[in-house]
């Protein structure tokens, strides 16, 4: 199918574009660039080594005699927006073009306001350009498990029955989010689900978790198809981060007691579900949630696999957690929809873990030790708050 891929040049929408195109779909990346912008404010870079967009696409083509369309240009922007999808005449789009790090949102109010407008808006032109050109497009697009929060209940798949007072109803899971950028997100799936109940729009919202990994089968094939590899404390997801640290000798830095629990799934599976959500399109006018997921963890289980598994003696820091979150929390959430559709998901195990950690030792030479640890602090006081390392 044709299938534009929106946020084609960031750490999960880049992988996506290529596995979609590899699987023989006519694949289409658009982006405004303005992922390799964030490195530049916060003076960090990814840890693997990023090729411009245009040498990646090119390379693409040498490499896999496919070509993807390149469409530069920001989603706030009514005009491309519409443009591009009529242009490229989509059947399907998955939606991943958003500033995604709940840190960043919370360094300030000009974050914080960015993020919302960059995301609310950027979404609503899409909408409005889907109902206006092709209301059958299916729109694919990357929710977050953070905006259920850690409810003392069990966390289903997007909606809940209600039993009050003698009568029964079928609604939305309450949202309990825990940054402005998980606000700006159920932001988005209201607006979503109130654009397929008035317009008739279809629409799947996938409820990611915290996704780990860096290499796919299709960016293993050359050095510049690789995804980024972030570390920092703004950007960089625990994972990933304490893969790096250990890697470099830093201790691992655990936030609050680590008791903190998430779902998480490898890369490769985020591809998987991507590609399931697109193959089993929900009907006309549906709105539909998966909770995008394959395990869960603590902070503290993740530390302590990292540290039995990379070579040495490693410390792992408790810190005074710089977010506000309940440290001791149940969390039990359903995740079986994708499972029904075919997913077959990686588990993370010690091969997984030993293979970023040979990654990380490939390109330690690039890391910045002062980026790693936490510098935005959610508690709004003139003593704590902070900002990231500016690059000059």
């Amino acid at each position: 199918m044709r299938i534009l891929v929106l946020g084609g040049d960031g750490y999960l929408g880049w992988p996506t574009a290529l596995h979609l195109s590899r699987r023989g779909h006519d694949v289409g990346v658009v982006d405004n660039q303005v992922r390799r912008h964030y490195d530049l404010e916060m003076g960090v870079d990814s840890l693997v080594p990023i090729a411009r967009l245009q040498r990646r696409v090119q390379c693409w083509e040498e490499v896999a005699g496919r070509t993807l369309g390149l469409y530069i240009g920001d989603l706030t922007d009514p005009a491309f927006v519409s443009s591009t999808l009529a242009d490229a005449r989509p059947e399907a789009i998955v939606h991943f073009a958003e500033q995604r790090s709940a840190p960043y949102s919370m360094i300030d109010r000009a974050h914080a306001v960015y993020t919302q407008v960059n995301n609310v808006v950027g979404t609503l032109n899409l909408l409005y350009a889907i109902a206006d050109q092709d209301p059958s497009i299916h729109l694919v697009k990357l929710g977050s498990m953070g905006e259920y929060g850690t409810p003392n209940i069990d966390i289903e798949e997007g909606f809940i029955e209600i039993h009050h007072r003698g009568r029964t109803d079928t609604l939305p899971y309450p949202k309990s989010p825990g940054s402005f950028y998980h606000l700006s997100k159920v932001h988005d799936s209201h607006n979503i689900h109130f654009a397929c109940k008035i317009w008739g729009l279809r629409s799947t919202d996938l409820n990611q978790g915290v996704v780990y990994g860096q290499q796919t089968e299709e960016t293993a094939l050359h050095p510049d198809l690789a995804t980024r590899f972030d570390y920092d404390g703004v950007f960089g997801t625990v994972l990933n981060r304490f893969v790096i640290q250990a890697v470099v000798g830093h201790p691992l830095t655990v936030y609050g007691k680590g008791n903190q629990t998430r779902g998480m799934l490898d890369i490769r599976d985020t591809l998987a579900c991507i590609e399931l959500a697109l193959l089993n399109p929900p009907a006309e006018g549906e709105y539909r949630v998966f909770n995008q997921f394959t395990e869960s963890f603590s902070v503290n289980q993740m530390a302590d696999m990292v540290a039995k598994v990379v070579p040495g003696e490693h410390r792992i820091d408790h810190l005074t957690d710089p977010r506000v979150e309940l440290e001791d929390h149940y969390y039990r959430a359903a995740h079986t929809k994708l499972l029904d559709l075919g997913l077959v998901p990686h588990l993370l195990d010690d091969d997984l873990i030993t293979s970023l950690a040979q990654v990380v030792e490939r390109y330690r030479d690039r890391v910045i030790d002062a980026a790693i640890r936490p510098t935005v602090e959610w508690r709004r006081t003139q003593s704590t708050v902070s900002a990231p390392a500016r690059a000059s």
